[in-house]
């Protein structure tokens, strides 16, 4: 809601007529101008009570948001949309999910495509295509609810040294990430891990650990790499309280969100390590055939200055606009580029060919009468 929220302040709005629409965690759509306001959101329940609540429907290839509820007086709401914005976070919506529907909906959308989202989301999925890809990833382990706590420990001990880092594979802004530096912390970790998702990624802890993170925009025929930083750690990790609860003060200008991160920016880095890191996000980003913006998070060992690649995040906190600033590009700017992306992707789509136009059950058709077939 902050990201949106900061997004819907700095769009150019001469050229852009800006609808907030607000998905519930039930999967609710609603829209109205008092969206548009962070301190509404303080309550939500109050709030919708104020909001329309609307659906998306296609006529004649177009997309609209109509109400779903038609008022005894006034007439019922409609709106045609040209460009679906998300700016949302976590699971059934940056994953591939909502995007999904929005290829249903004929919309077109900015961000990664459905398969870019879900494996962006993925942090074990992601790294297997990036290690097949050549690019310096940590090696880790996948386990599942269904597998047994004690098998989970004696493979974690069999392949690495405490102390590991314990992650909800599908998850984001740090929820449920943990650390442990033995079996019982271990044991703990996985738990709280599993309350969040069905599988667990467990990785090799990088001693004197420094988080360098880069931000890309474009899509697969060209993108370009922001200024790096390095966030503030105080758990030997990025926790969810450094990202959202703390609220320090940052080297840039101060605001809310990912935005008030404490962070340095640029990093303090050398200029060979900068370039280094900038183009691996950009390899990475076209590699994966992500869109839009996207934050490639690195690990680096403050000691051997060894770098892994940690995650891309494809919709990140605040859209990143912070780590553009420094290189010239105003916010309103980057969310222009963001949306002229998405609706470049939309034209190209146009030209491929997703439907083959035939009708069998107009004609003689016995299919539904064929011969059975043994399955053993």
């Amino acid at each position: 809601m902050i990201s949106a929220v900061q997004a819907m302040a700095n769009l150019d709005q001469a050229k852009y007529d800006i609808i907030p629409v607000y998905l519930t965690k039930t999967g609710e759509f609603y829209t109205g101008d008092n969206l548009r306001d962070i301190n509404q959101f303080k309550d939500i329940p109050a709030l919708l009570t104020k909001s329309q609540r609307v659906g998306f429907t296609v006529r004649q290839g177009r997309t609209y948001l109509e109400s779903t509820t038609t008022k005894l007086l006034g007439s019922r709401y409609s709106q045609l949309i040209d460009v679906a914005f998300p700016i949302v976070h976590g699971t059934n919506v940056e994953d591939g999910a909502l995007q999904g529907f929005l290829e249903t909906m004929n919309l077109p959308y900015v961000g990664p495509d459905v398969l870019g989202s879900a494996v962006g989301m993925d942090k074990y999925t992601a790294k297997v295509m990036l290690a097949h890809g050549g690019f310096p990833v940590l090696e880790s382990l996948r386990f599942s609810t269904r597998q047994d706590t004690d098998e989970i420990l004696e493979s974690v001990e069999k392949s690495f040294t405490y102390p590991v880092i314990v992650k909800p594979v599908n998850l984001g802004s740090s929820v449920g990430i943990g650390k442990a530096s033995n079996p019982q912390e271990l044991h703990v970790c996985l738990d709280d891990a599993f309350d969040f998702a069905r599988y667990v990624v467990v990785e090799p802890a990088v001693e004197n650990l420094r988080e360098i993170n880069c931000s890309v925009v474009g899509d697969a025929s060209g993108a370009e790499a922001s200024e790096c930083e390095e966030p503030v750690m105080s758990e030997g990790f990025l926790s969810y309280s450094d990202k959202y609860v703390s609220q320090g003060k940052t080297t840039s200008s101060p605001s809310k969100g990912m935005a008030s991160l404490k962070r340095k920016i640029p990093a303090d880095i050398t200029t060979k390590q900068r370039d280094h890191i900038r183009q691996l996000a950009v390899d990475a980003f076209i590699y994966l055939d992500l869109a839009g913006v996207t934050r490639v998070d690195f690990l680096m060992d403050g000691k051997t200055k060894e770098i892994w690649i940690n995650e891309v995040n494809t919709i990140p906190g605040s859209l990143s606009y912070y780590l553009w600033e420094p290189v010239g590009v105003s916010y309103p700017e980057h969310l222009d580029r963001l949306i002229t992306l998405a609706l470049k992707r939309h034209r190209e789509n146009q030209d491929l060919s997703f439907t083959f136009d035939t009708n069998i059950l107009a004609g003689s058709w016995s299919g539904l009468k064929g011969s059975k077939t043994k399955v053993g």
